[in-house]
């Protein structure tokens, strides 16, 4: 590419970000004007807008886009000299040279050409419609607009994602893709500062610097920092070390102070007085010397972990952004698709500023979308209706958005009719829900439930925006996968009204710590229904399974230990903790051995090689340092009804004497990764081996020379000394040549496996077809049970 087509490439790519930018304040501004035709403000941002756009157009050489831009301002100024009144068709002409701007910065398929073949008959079409409307000849506003709006909204039959991105395309068209080469979809963009609009060059207003991070680089950057904050807590008892060492110096000086009074009292050579004052003043400087090092080391900790607990709530604050970044364009959707139904709609914002992570963000796009279209087709009626009715003839839709406990509220009204509950009834029955006799003694919010079934639609015909039946339980669906659930409400006539409840990040979990056979885990609160202490008269056996009262029902009883396959502590206690897990349906008490109490932990995802972990979701550290893995309740709930239906369930067992204690094969885990050395701990741990771990080759060494271990297990790829480097070491050793040693790494191919074996490992198991079977068979194959 010569110089002259890479700075062509280059104005292009501006043009694009540009149009992106006064897309946003046009589209806002002639919804407003829509409803005030006459606001100064309003009129002046958008006529800057256009003027801004015909200028850049003008630059990089696109003639349709400086044609388009200046009708548009033509417009826009006569209506501020008032000249002109701005009515809906307006309106809808100057969107339309919205979307033609934005489709010019990114031309469809990537194709430069667009402007001069494809979109030059609609580029002239809009500017001879602009100037037959400037000279007050009066067009078909109606079919006109019905068309645009149609064109952009219906989704034939595309599938919901497909449809939103056709219905938001003028008005959210990503930065990447006005890009020839932009960044990967995962990237993360910063939001612009609040202030003006534009500059008066016309470039977007950049009150703070902004600089593109991929999202993986800030969620390596998040668990970089929470493992930073969590090594802060090794120093404080490196420095208790350090004072019991002090306090040891001390007690010596004082033995060193009654020797010499008792040498005083005695007759003693000069030497050995001169050698014990000289032990006096070396062991008081050095304590002297140790009491700073403590001071500094005190004030060093404090600063570190200030410090690191700073970093990282700034790096989870990265992660946070407005909600009304993905709001963008949706009052622009629900406009159009207003007008292509004949309805006169617009949207109103409440809390667009409330904080929610980016992966939530991108979550709730296609469900509030869905929510939207929906209240617009089912709820709002036509201007005749609501006039009959004694409504306003434009309904209104409400976003209201807000935190609230720690969880994100999102409430979506519309002012329409409300569901039909009489025709809801007849559409359960003609379903073969539920009988006609039962279903007329179901309560409002229970008939509501019906809505959000699979496939449920009281549409008896298909049209383009609803009525195939991929409804709310899409949208259901969706927020489950984020640990959010939606409710249904509605008062007669005044609407319906969605309640969504989301976690705000998803990278911070509020959790309920329990200890299960010695090691601790995680229920992340949203699935807990409540936590009890269940006295053990009131487990009731019926049918070789353990029930409890929990309200006005029974409810299975399970323990956690079990489901887990591993070894159950004997309890003394009269009561059992219990962890009341589920829904309204399925709903299981899960027995532990302690609740530890409430906890925000970080998440960190397990490795993605190692596949699905039974029962586990992710990983986590308390704030000593305490790994933790959180369950994947949805998945534990599965393992207790599979226990169930094959009757498996064992029962609570209650002991008074422990066993004699029986000694252990140990196994060394050596693994760079937090997360690998702490699930393949835990999986040997369960099976009743005593473990340690390293953290890389050198450390593993040092172990290793300082203690006896019956099987290493070790990675290849670590910092300071790798695992071949480490299996050669203890081979060439005359202490530890006998001890058997696996390697586990993510190397899969035929010579990496050849040349961990030729360094003298015993096993070679590769992490990326890891299974819990496959590591417990392979230690076993080694070293036999756990019990020596």
């Amino acid at each position: 590419m010569n110089p002259d087509q890479l700075r062509d490439a280059s104005l292009l790519e501006l043009f694009a970000l540009e149009a992106q930018s006064q897309a946003e304040v046009l589209n806002a501004g002639l919804l407003s004007l829509e409803r005030d035709p006459t606001a100064a403000d309003q009129l002046e941002a958008c006529m800057r807008a256009a003027h801004s756009l015909k200028g850049a157009a003008r630059i990089v050489g696109l003639d349709g886009g400086v044609r388009v831009a200046h009708v548009m301002e033509d417009c826009l100024v006569a209506a501020q000299h008032g000249e002109l009144r701005l009515r809906p068709v307006h309106i809808d002409a100057l969107l339309h040279g919205t979307d033609l701007l934005l489709r010019l910065g990114c031309p469809p398929g990537g194709d430069p050409r667009w402007a001069d073949q494809a979109g030059k008959a609609e580029i002239d079409a809009l500017v001879l419609r602009m100037a037959a409307l400037l000279a007050g000849e009066e067009v078909d506003a109606d079919a006109w607009a019905a068309g645009h709006a149609a064109q952009r909204l219906a989704p034939g039959s595309e599938p919901l994602a497909e449809s939103l991105a056709e219905s938001l395309a003028a008005s959210t068209t990503p930065v990447s893709a006005a890009r020839p080469e932009g960044p990967a979809p995962d990237e993360v963009v910063g939001t612009k500062a609040a202030g003006p609009a534009t500059q008066p060059s016309g470039l977007p207003d950049a009150q703070e610097r902004m600089l593109r991070v991929s999202a993986d680089t800030l969620d390596q950057l998040l668990a970089l920092s929470g493992a930073a904050m969590v090594e802060t807590h090794w120093l404080k008892p490196f420095g208790n070390a350090l004072q019991q060492t002090r306090r040891l110096q001390m007690r010596a000086l004082q033995a060193l102070d009654a020797l010499q009074v008792a040498l005083a009292a005695s007759p003693a050579d000069a030497l050995a007085r001169a050698s014990l004052a000289e032990a006096q003043r070396l062991l008081g400087e050095s304590h002297q010397q140790l009491s700073q090092r403590v001071t500094e080391l005190e004030q060093y900790d404090h600063r570190t972990g200030r410090l690191a607990h700073q970093i990282y709530d700034r790096a989870l604050a990265s992660r946070m952004r407005p909600l009304a970044d993905g709001l963008t364009g949706y009052s622009r959707m629900v406009r159009d698709l207003g007008r292509s139904l004949g309805k006169a709609v617009h949207l109103e914002l409440v809390g667009e500023s409330t904080k929610v992570d980016r992966d939530i963000l991108e979550q709730l796009e296609a469900p509030l979308a869905h929510l939207l279209r929906n209240a617009v087709d089912h709820g709002i009626e036509t201007p005749e209706a609501r006039l009959a009715a004694g409504k306003p003839a434009e309904g209104r839709i409400t976003l209201n958005a807000r935190h609230n406990a720690g969880r994100l509220v999102i409430v979506i009204a519309d002012d329409g009719a409300g569901v039909d509950l009489d025709a809801l009834r007849r559409a359960i029955v003609r379903r073969n829900l539920v009988p006609e006799d039962t279903v007329a003694r179901l309560s409002q919010a229970e008939l509501l439930d019906f809505l959000l079934l699979p496939g449920f639609s009281m549409r008896e015909t298909v049209s383009e925006v609803s009525g195939r039946g991929v409804g709310l339980d899409a949208v259901q669906d969706m927020l489950r996968q984020v640990r959010g659930s939606i409710r249904l409400t509605q008062e007669s006539g005044h609407g319906m009204q969605f309640h969504l409840e989301l976690p705000l990040t998803l990278s911070v979990v509020r959790a309920l710590l329990v200890e299960i056979s010695g090691e601790a885990y995680a229920f992340p609160l949203a699935y807990v229904m409540q936590a009890i202490h269940l006295e053990r008269g009131d487990i009731e056996q019926l049918e070789n399974r353990q029930h409890f009262r929990f309200g006005d029902r029974q409810v299975g009883l399970v323990s956690a230990a079990q489901v887990l396959q591993q070894a159950e502590a004997r309890r003394d206690e009269e009561t059992v903790a219990v962890v009341v897990l589920g829904d309204q349906e399925r709903t299981y008490g899960v027995a532990v051995d302690r609740l530890l109490g409430e906890r925000i932990l970080v998440v960190q995802p397990l490795v993605a090689t190692l596949g699905k972990i039974k029962d586990i979701a992710a990983g986590s550290l308390t704030e000593d340092g305490t790994p933790v893995l959180i369950f994947d309740v949805e998945d534990m709930v599965r393992s207790v009804e599979k226990l169930l239906s094959e009757g498996r369930i064992d029962r609570i067992r209650r002991g008074s004497t422990e066993a004699a204690p029986v000694r252990r094969k140990r196994v060394l885990v050596v693994d760079d990764s937090l997360t690998v050395r702490e699930l393949e701990r835990k999986l040997l741990a369960n099976r009743g081996y005593e473990v340690a771990v390293a953290v890389d080759g050198m450390d593993a060494w040092n172990v290793l020379r300082a203690e006896s271990f019956d099987l290493v297990i070790t990675d290849i790829d670590m910092p300071r000394m790798d695992g071949i480097e480490l299996v050669g070491r203890i081979k060439r050793d005359a202490r530890l040549q006998q001890v058997p040693v696996m390697v586990v790494s993510y190397k899969d191919r035929e010579q990496d496996r050849q040349r961990g074996l030729e360094a003298g490992a015993d096993y070679y198991l590769a992490k990326g077809s890891f299974q819990d079977a496959a590591l417990l068979d392979a230690v076993q194959d080694l070293i036999g049970d756990a019990r020596a």
